[in-house]
């Protein structure tokens, strides 16, 4: 496809790629405060320093899903600016929210159990 060919503009009236990058965006930053409050309050409440280890496990998370979700947004922006069919997966970012939901869900069956001693 020649530059004049190129597309421009966005990819659909409605502008769904960029409120699903939007999205995920928020998603990430909800788990970086959602992080920061277990930062203050989880070493307080349990007591011992090893319950930081959950906050700063989820500052991790919300970098990593920062980073897909910009990455995942350039991929189908680049693809679609060429004129092919925008294809890009979206797994990964779905397995880190599986993984960390069940994590937390292990996490607090944890944090009760000792905290019934």
């Amino acid at each position: 496809m020649s530059d004049s060919e190129r597309r421009t503009g966005p990819f659909d009236a409605g502008l769904q790629l960029e409120r699903t990058s939007l999205s995920w965006r928020r998603t990430a930053l909800s788990v970086a405060v959602g992080s920061l409050v277990s930062l203050r309050l989880l070493p307080e409440w349990l007591g011992g320093a090893e319950w930081v280890i959950p906050g700063m496990l989820g500052l991790l998370l919300a970098c990593l899903l920062w980073i897909v979700s910009r990455r995942r947004h350039r991929a189908f922006m680049r693809q679609w600016s060429r004129g092919d069919d925008p294809r890009v997966g979206g797994a990964l970012a779905l397995m880190l929210i599986a993984v960390t939901v069940a994590a937390v869900g292990a996490l607090g069956l944890v944090a009760v159990l000792l905290s019934g001693r």
